[in-house]
């Protein structure tokens, strides 16, 4: 599950990239994504649970998560507008640190010496993948810091969200969180609406399906699901697979060159998730 929700991440930053370069302004195209992927899965939801209900109880760190996911989209979005795609996934190696520094000062998860060797092993392996892209990253400091803010914020959202989790299902609160983040999207992006023209391109509008059903609608399924196996930590640790995968896309559908450091890179990142890996069942919660 993991290793299918990092593909699509991979895969999302090119295809978000491209739809953006052609046009789409990015509040428009996240008020219009998110809408979509709210319908499919408000649809799967009542479909199979019935209910849409989330108890009294949780209100307080559901508001937390859809605080969280709306700055997440805003960060992302406009990162991808400001800078280069690739610039954006290789920011977002920093996952895993900022995951499993929440998830430690929150409570969350205890994390042992070997989680955090692994995760500086799978560091070490997106920093030599930056290393060996040939120097080919962003000098728009505006779209790092954004890309910067839009890890901190997914880390932060992975970690609010494994209490509910133990609750609810991926369906349910993605089906919630989704359907209301839309709202203020489309409130502070109500210019950029009713400017935006639709008259894209087959390939544009190919992409776009699959910036809802792959990397919105399945990895929230995959991701989350994931979390609750095996907590927010070690999940996080592939992450650090997306800017190596990047480079794999490139070559396939690019024909740019990947070269050998980035392959040192991505066996370092490999090496760091299977030490991860190796710990045995999920961290139970600490005892209050």
């Amino acid at each position: 599950m993991l290793l299918g929700t990092v593909s699509l991440w991979a895969l999302n930053f090119t295809v978000s990239k491209y739809i953006l370069d052609e046009g789409f302004r990015p509040l428009a195209y996240s008020a219009v994504r998110y809408g979509c992927a709210a319908l499919v899965f408000v649809a799967i939801t009542l479909a199979w649970e019935g209910s849409l209900r989330i108890g009294r109880g949780e209100l307080a760190l559901a508001i937390v998560c859809m605080g969280l996911l709306f700055a997440n989209q805003l960060s992302f979005v406009y990162a991808l507008k400001f800078t280069t795609a690739t610039t954006v996934a290789l920011v977002f190696g920093t996952l895993p640190i900022f995951t499993a520094i929440l998830a430690r000062g929150s409570g969350v998860e205890h994390l042992s010496v070997r989680f955090w060797v692994a995760a500086l092993l799978s560091f070490a392996g997106v920093a030599l993948v930056a290393a060996g892209s040939g120097g080919n990253l962003s000098t728009n400091l505006k779209g790092d810091a954004l890309a910067v803010a839009g890890a901190f914020t997914w880390a932060g959202y992975s970690v609010a969200i494994a209490p509910l989790m133990r609750r609810y299902s991926p369906f349910r609160l993605s089906a919630v969180f989704l359907a209301v983040v839309t709202l203020p999207l489309a409130l502070a992006g109500s210019k950029q609406l009713a400017s935006q023209s639709f008259h894209f391109g087959a390939l544009v509008w190919l992409g776009f399906a699959f910036a809802v059903l792959g990397p919105l609608v399945t990895t929230n399924l995959l991701w989350f699901t994931a979390i609750n196996r095996v907590g927010p930590s070690r999940a996080s640790l592939f992450a650090n697979l997306q800017p190596f995968l990047a480079a794999i896309i490139a070559l396939l559908l690019l024909s740019e060159q990947i070269t050998t450091v980035q392959v040192i890179g991505g066996l370092a990142i490999g090496g760091g998730i299977v030490l991860a890996s190796r710990r045995g069942p999920a961290p139970e919660p600490p005892a209050e």
